[in-house]
């Protein structure tokens, strides 16, 4: 992981001042003569900038990201715990952390600074824009704020605006925050029970409830307590808490319900038609959380948009695990564009 000191004052789109930011980084592969074969990666809720450790098998010699051709690069977003300034960092007005002090942030204010990274890092245009989720938000975003650098761009399992449906997740994960107390204490330990709820709900829009009844069945009709899935969800909550903290939860939550490509813009249509990249839009047919849907509305109203579906067992979460079906799209959609 490198890390990129921003040694000048930062306005937010909501008017908050940040005296100094640090972007972390990693990079994979070489930037070529041209400072153009890149392949921006943009992470998406609780990941990093580490993409072989939350995606694997898609970095590397002749993979879709591939490091042999194309130089990679993911930045840690605004407002997250892996390096990038955020709700655990330093506020340097205060010499505290910021905790739930830490301002309100959008995708538009990550994609500022993450131009701020491309500037420095010397890259003069963006091959492929890529980003699922929250990242897809981001890639969509840049694409819009910046058309002439962003030639291709991947968006997959997202949206050009975060739907009620999907407020709806995250308000309720940020109520089972709120309803821990010591989230409120100024205390670096605090709100992890709240946390582990929320990840608790967010994982059953991640996934399909076919997926669930399949994984997660009883090889017995006997029992009336200790369930499979009631284990898993625990689980997956404990291994949340450790590796992340509920402040950049709860504003990266809010910063997810803000996404709006049409706020300032006359309308989400006019702002998807700013982008001038060649544009592959990735539905997963499974998905609860951005039903397919959403991604065929960006392709049809991007003037060089394409729409593919894939299926997977694993709902919304398909996009990591379907590895192998996401590569073969992606090399498809490249061939496709190098003519």
């Amino acid at each position: 992981m490198k890390t990129l000191e921003v040694n000048k004052s930062y306005r937010t789109e909501g008017g908050n001042v940040f005296h100094g930011l640090e972007v972390a980084y990693d990079t994979w592969g070489t930037l070529n003569d041209q400072k153009n074969n890149v392949i921006w990666v943009c992470h998406a809720l609780t990941a990093n900038s580490d993409v072989e450790s939350w995606w694997p098998g898609m970095v590397g010699e002749d993979l879709a990201f591939d490091t042999g051709k194309y130089f990679i690069v993911c930045a840690n977003i605004l407002g997250s715990c892996y390096g990038t300034t955020g709700p655990l960092s330093i506020n340097p007005q205060t010499g505290k952390q910021w905790m739930d002090d830490f301002p309100v942030i959008t995708v538009r204010d990550i994609v500022r600074l993450h131009e701020i990274l491309r500037v420095q890092l010397g890259i003069t245009r963006i091959h492929t824009i890529i980003g699922s989720s929250i990242g897809g938000y981001q890639a969509l975003e840049y694409s819009i704020m910046y058309p002439e650098i962003i030639q291709r761009l991947v968006f997959i399992a997202s949206s050009a605006k975060q739907s009620p449906w999907a407020v709806a997740f995250n308000e309720s994960q940020r109520l089972s925050i709120e309803a821990d107390p010591s989230f409120f204490e100024k205390d670096p330990s605090g709100g992890q029970k709240g946390l582990k709820a929320a990840r608790s709900i967010a994982l059953l829009s991640y996934r399909t409830a076919y997926a669930y009844n399949q994984t997660q069945a009883e090889d017995s009709d006997d029992k009336i307590t200790s369930f499979r899935a009631s284990s898993y969800q625990a689980y997956q909550g404990d291994k949340l808490v450790n590796r992340f903290n509920p402040w950049s939860y709860y504003r990266l939550t809010q910063l997810s319900d803000s996404h709006n490509v049409g706020r300032g813009r006359g309308g989400i249509v006019s702002a998807l038609k700013k982008v001038k990249a060649k544009t592959l839009c990735i539905g997963i047919k499974s998905d609860i959380l951005y039903p397919a849907e959403e991604q065929k509305f960006v392709a049809e109203n991007i003037k060089e948009g394409q729409y593919v579906e894939i299926d997977s067992f694993y709902g919304h979460d398909g996009f990591l695990i379907e590895v192998e079906k996401v590569s073969a799209v992606l090399k498809k959609f490249r061939e496709e564009t190098s003519r």
